[in-house]
């Protein structure tokens, strides 16, 4: 029963934390970040957040530091859109799975081409 509550609670927080990046965030060094999962421990102490991010090395660490220094207002309209006792500690983290797959999509396309043409 416990299981299933985090896993609702994540899916909230990973909407709601989508839409407050989107709407409400005005930090230039933000650029384009889809929150690709909510990870919350069994306790809701802490949730992880998975980001892709768009763009090189260096825009994605501003964008992470962006996202450290708004933590607490992300933290705090968190609160107030959900009613929990106790609003989560969010810890960012990125999600390679997107690039993953485009690298392994790439090599699959790569390899199909090459056996194409013999």
């Amino acid at each position: 029963m416990a299981k299933i509550r985090v896993g609702r609670v994540s899916e909230q927080i990973k909407k709601e934390l989508s839409q407050i990046i989107q709407a409400e965030l005005k930090d230039p060094r933000i650029g384009f970040i889809t929150v690709t999962g909510v990870e919350a421990t069994s306790d809701l102490s802490q949730a992880r957040i998975y980001l892709s991010v768009l763009g090189n090395d260096e825009q994605k660490e501003a964008t992470l530091k962006a996202l450290a220094s708004a933590t607490g207002f992300l933290r705090s309209e968190l609160g107030k859109r959900m009613k929990l006792r106790h609003t989560p500690e969010l810890l960012f983290k990125f999600d390679s799975s997107i690039e993953y797959g485009s690298r392994i999509e790439s090599l699959l396309e790569s390899i199909n081409t090459g056996n194409g043409d013999k």
